[in-house]
């Protein structure tokens, strides 16, 4: 693990988002031994007007306003920076020259911002760690000079429309300029070592703070009262992820398996015919300290999902949480899922899912619990954090040889 170490973290993602984060867990971990700066992204100018309800956005807007100072301290090692000023909204600008010059506007404000917070808690020589901050990001390395600069890459966004227009040209340009390109599968690496040989896979960490005594963890009293084999899943319902048919083949060929879903839903889901199916229940949201009870719960865990640019390379960390827990497993096979390939059961049709789904039934063990168990909890965000640290280490001591 690297250690005393200036860190300043920029990526998508802000310190007060709801739901998990891999650069709020990795930022954590590194503070345990360097200083971190972890820095939100600027307010923008169309959410200042048209957000302004929300509670998140108010609290920027004071920032914006000089009513709040934007740097506080989470820990020893770690600070949380939310920029004073506003970036311009001009993903929408088709001119490329007028955009490349705006967003070049907004990137001078933003490394303003981020230098007067490291002046402030005293930062020097430091690593600059972009978790895919494509845009609002991209002349950071120019305008703030760090003596490092690591990529890292944890989603294949190709797929999204708000990237397609400007980011996506921009990122190639990131990961060919950056000293160190990290990604969380072998898919993005490869998709990144187009435009820097160096890129190298890093995994994925999860908390396992929750999970770490399945023995103490209660069942979810929510679902006592249902029949019959509980199919569970966890997570964001949404069918940019998750294939609906998949869902609904097995649910209404199989009307004893009762077909659990906890997390929010997009309006894809909430106009399903899952609704309609009596075997189908829909849990909402919950907090992420109940949800160990409701795998817990489950006979056997899915994650059936949509096969696109999204999901293709992606880590569902939702896998090493059904697994910590022993689950068996059955999800859609993907190139990354080959990972989890020895633990899990992949499914390449909907026929196929709802067979597997019988067969993780049946042939479910105490030995094979304890292994997906074992298996799971050596992907710790420190595990995680360690591998990035080594790409640091190998980057320094070439540099210190070709010096």
């Amino acid at each position: 693990m690297i250690k005393d170490q200036d860190i300043v973290i920029v990526g998508l993602q802000p310190w007060d988002i709801p739901i998990g984060s891999n650069c709020i867990n990795i930022a954590k971990e590194l503070s345990k031994y360097n200083r971190v700066l972890y820095v939100n992204p600027p307010l923008d100018r169309s959410t200042y007007i048209k957000g302004r309800n929300d509670e998140r956005v108010k609290r920027r807007i004071e920032v914006v306003r000089g009513k709040k100072d934007g740097l506080s301290r989470v820990s020893e090692n770690l600070w949380t920076l939310y920029p004073k000023q506003l970036a311009e909204s001009i993903n929408w600008i088709n001119n490329s020259s007028m955009f490349h010059w705006l967003n070049k506007i907004n990137n001078r404000r933003f490394s303003s911002d981020i230098r007067s917070a490291m002046n402030r808690i005293r930062m020097r020589r430091f690593i600059l760690f972009n978790d895919q901050s494509m845009i609002r990001s991209f002349h950071l390395k120019e305008m703030l000079k760090p003596e490092l600069f690591i990529y890292y890459i944890r989603d294949n966004l190709s797929s999204i429309p708000y990237f397609q227009k400007h980011a996506l040209d921009l990122e190639e340009k990131l990961i060919a300029e950056a000293d160190i390109v990290a990604t969380n599968s072998d898919f993005l690496a490869t998709y990144a070592r187009k435009f820097n040989p160096a890129a190298e896979m890093v995994g994925q960490g999860c908390d396992f703070t929750l999970y770490a005594d399945a023995a103490e963890i209660p069942f979810a009293k929510e679902l006592s009262d249902i029949k019959g084999p509980i199919i569970g899943y966890t997570g964001f319902l949404t069918s940019i992820r998750l294939d609906i048919g998949v869902l609904e083949r097995v649910a209404e060929n199989r009307p004893a398996w009762q077909i659990v879903l906890v997390g929010p839903e997009d309006d894809t889901f909430k106009n399903s015919a899952l609704h309609k199916m009596n075997n189908v229940h829909f849990l909402g949201n919950k907090p992420p300290e109940n949800l160990p009870s409701y795998i817990k719960s489950f006979d056997v865990a899915i994650n059936p999902q949509v096969v696109n640019a999204v999901t293709m390379g992606n880590y569902p960390r939702k896998i090493d949480e059904y697994l910590a827990l022993g689950k068996p497993v059955v999800a859609t096979y993907t190139p990354f899922m080959e990972y989890f390939k020895d633990y899990t059961y992949l499914a390449k049709s909907a026929a196929e899912f709802e067979i597997l789904i019988a067969k993780a039934l049946e042939d479910n063990r105490e030995d094979l619990e304890k292994s997906r168990r074992s298996f799971a909890l050596t992907h710790t965000w420190e595990a995680n954090v360690e591998a990035i640290s080594k790409l640091i280490e190998q980057k320094e001591l070439i540099d210190v040889k070709t010096h």
